[in-house]
């Protein structure tokens, strides 16, 4: 991406940035019609999206957030850059390859013209279609880097490897962890803790693979790469998890899984020496518990606060490891809120607050606004932390967080 050489010309350039207004009122419209002419022309597809994110509407609003962004900045693409990144790491995850990019182009344009109707001009369809080649072109570029570097570093791999559920562990009423170890005996790549691994299965019944994305829940290092999954229940909002269920149900120690190699941006910076404040929501404690792992492991004098809220204690996993290691480690503080807690959950010695985390009990557990926070969990979980961090006077780049699924935006 360089800012040398024009990649567009001024003309399309100017088309584009004019279609900004445009693509803010439609772009959810554009983009469900999108996947639906995409999906029903190369179901083939299936295989490799989300499909209760595309149900919910996850999907389309993560892609018209990034159409959106690229035409705000299609003289500047550099400024998307750590989206692309970010979105890069999912497509090399999940196997997205060269060869769908023209597909997407072909579908996108379709939807803009179906909806925009006589307002989508030859002039302007022509200068997205020149606009998406560039911009689709950078992607592959980065996707190609990731997928080397995944597949040439020690114990790496290219696509899926199988993988043997080395054991299986219930770590709560709803969380269950999974060991996994290389069906080939060979090495396992490195990772950077709050990465994540893309998880492939073959559902019987199913005609298509399912993939989902979990977080790598135990320090790097190990003889293994552990997940710890959280059952996904039926509500109204949304069906049950298939995948989750089917992890849950019928996978048991011998099994194979499917893993693409990690990847991902949310990551712990293990260079640095500043206070670090973890803070999590539910099933959101699984990126955040590789961190703090490898915290006490490779930098034990590092001041670490690690706040945990959860529903009541039957469905907060791993409180027993987290109380072992506040207990042998001085510099780990850690408190748990509750919503509803129960009489037993009121005597855990970590126990810090009943209800929901808001400003006024983070400022009274976290001393230092100069630390680096790392939150992740519901959405809704998030943008409160978010807010209260930012009404503290905490800056943008000392808050880091990660999306499960499509990324959202916290700052609405």
């Amino acid at each position: 991406m360089s800012t040398t050489k024009p990649l567009l010309s001024e003309k399309t350039i100017q088309i584009v940035q004019s279609t900004v207004p445009v693509l803010e009122e439609h772009g959810e419209q554009i983009t469900k019609h999108f996947y639906q002419l995409m999906l029903s022309n190369h179901p083939e597809l299936l295989n490799i999206f989300n499909h209760v994110n595309q149900k919910q509407g996850r999907q389309q609003k993560a892609l018209a957030a990034a159409v959106y962004e690229a035409a705000q900045h299609i003289d500047r693409l550099e400024m998307i850059l750590p989206v692309v990144k970010q979105i890069a790491h999912k497509h090399r995850s999940l196997g997205v390859k060269p060869e769908h990019y023209p597909i997407v182009g072909k579908y996108l344009l379709l939807a803009i013209k179906d909806v925009l109707g006589d307002a989508a001009t030859d002039d302007i369809i022509e200068a997205w279609k020149e606009a998406y080649e560039v911009i689709a072109d950078v992607f592959i570029q980065i996707e190609e880097q990731m997928y080397n570097e995944a597949a040439t570093k020690r114990g790496g791999w290219k696509d899926f490897r199988k993988f043997v559920v080395q054991k299986k562990v219930k770590e709560s009423d709803v969380i269950t962890s999974f060991y996994l170890v290389p069906e080939d005996g060979g090495d396992i790549s490195e990772f950077l803790p709050g990465q994540y691994v893309s998880v492939k299965v073959r559902i019987p019944g199913e005609t298509y693979t399912h993939i989902r994305q979990y977080s790598l829940s135990d320090a790097p290092g190990k003889e293994y790469y552990r997940i710890s999954v959280k059952r996904e229940a039926a509500t109204e909002e949304k069906p049950a998890g298939i995948v989750s269920n089917y992890l849950h149900e019928h996978i048991h120690a011998g099994d194979i899984l499917e893993l693409s190699a990690p990847a991902g941006v949310f990551t712990l910076d293990i260079t640095d020496d500043t206070p670090v404040v973890l803070i999590s929501g539910g099933v959101g404690i699984t990126p955040l518990l590789s961190m703090v792992n490898t915290l006490v492991e490779r930098q034990p004098k590092r001041n670490v606060t690690f706040i945990h809220a959860a529903i009541n204690g039957n469905v907060h996993a791993f409180d027993g490891h987290m109380r072992r290691l506040a207990e042998q480690h001085p510099t780990l503080s850690y408190y748990v809120c509750y919503q509803s807690p129960s009489d037993k959950d009121r005597q855990n010695p970590y126990f810090a607050k009943e209800g929901f985390i808001d400003w006024p009990w983070l400022q009274s557990v976290v001393h230092e606004k100069k630390a680096n926070f790392y939150c992740c969990g519901p959405i809704p979980f998030m943008k409160t932390v978010y807010h209260a961090l930012k009404e503290w006077g905490v800056p943008e780049e000392r808050i880091h967080y990660e999306f499960f699924g499509p990324a959202g935006d916290l700052t609405k």
